[in-house]
């Protein structure tokens, strides 16, 4: 890679962790556009950009998850008997979808990606307050949780902007759910990780450094700068209200996301 290409991860897994760590999200919905745009630059081949950037960025959240739930752990906000029955479901829901996605062409998982994440910063701009009248069952748990992993395979996030809302909606005061989240995006990105070298396997490219799915210099740099800023998104998540904030981030991902989704279909 040229240092150019470096500095950009650099700043982009900087901004990532810090992200990730304030508001419990993986980060997908910033690296899947970002790396989009960043593969298109690098010359790499049209029809798998998208495929790479979600592999990809799956690979990097495993850094950034496990970052992210040590520092929340460390203060108290993860519920671990949610985490217990939420990720059996998560695994196998998951790893399924990275079947799903290894099977549909870029601009069908771009157009699906822009119409989410949409969805999502909608959810970031104005959430909708409404609490359940009853804690979950350990069944729900198990099943909500493959719902959450077969989405966030398919647009790889650490699975953050469903899990928050939903444990909100179950009760979890905003902090805990944001914990709690941070903690299930560590299995999501393992076994979507995985999924993504498993089924991208015959794209393999040792002299690119491309391993399935994966773009491993990328997550390397991503990875190192993840790990040093999600705690600083922790700390301020637990400081500061963040309802500004989530704002910016809701235009953010608005327009990252259609930005990703014009650069493919005008391929």
């Amino acid at each position: 890679m040229s240092i150019e290409i470096i500095v950009m991860l650099i700043l982009l897994g900087s901004f990532v962790g810090v992200v990730a760590g304030l508001l419990g999200v993986g980060g997908g919905g910033i690296l899947v556009p970002a790396l989009s745009s960043l593969f298109l630059y690098m010359n790499f081949p049209s029809d798998k950009i998208v495929h790479l950037s979600l592999g990809t960025s799956m690979a990097a959240i495993i850094v950034t998850s496990f970052s992210s739930m040590k520092a929340h752990k460390a203060k108290g906000g993860v519920d671990w008997h949610s985490v217990r029955f939420m990720t059996p479901g998560v695994v196998i829901g998951t790893f399924a979808a990275t079947f799903l996605v290894a099977s549909l062409k870029s601009v069908y998982l771009a157009g699906f990606f822009a119409i989410f994440m949409t969805f999502v910063s909608i959810q970031m701009w104005r959430p909708v307050k409404f609490a359940s009248s009853h804690s979950p069952s350990n069944n729900e748990l198990v099943g909500v949780g493959g719902g959450i992993g077969a989405v966030s395979a398919l647009v790889s996030i650490g699975g953050g902007s469903l899990t928050v809302p939903y444990l909100s909606w179950r009760g979890h005061e905003l902090k805990r759910a944001v914990g709690t989240s941070a903690a299930m995006g560590l299995p999501i990105s393992i076994v979507g990780t995985i999924g993504y070298l498993y089924n991208g396997w015959p794209q393999t490219d040792l002299d690119q450094y491309i391993i399935g799915y994966v773009y491993w210099p990328a997550v390397v740099v991503i990875s190192c700068c993840t790990a040093l800023t999600a705690p600083i998104g922790v700390k301020i998540a637990h400081k500061l209200p963040v309802p500004t904030l989530r704002k910016i981030f809701a235009v953010l991902l608005i327009t990252i996301a259609l930005k990703m989704f014009y650069s493919v279909i005008t391929l």
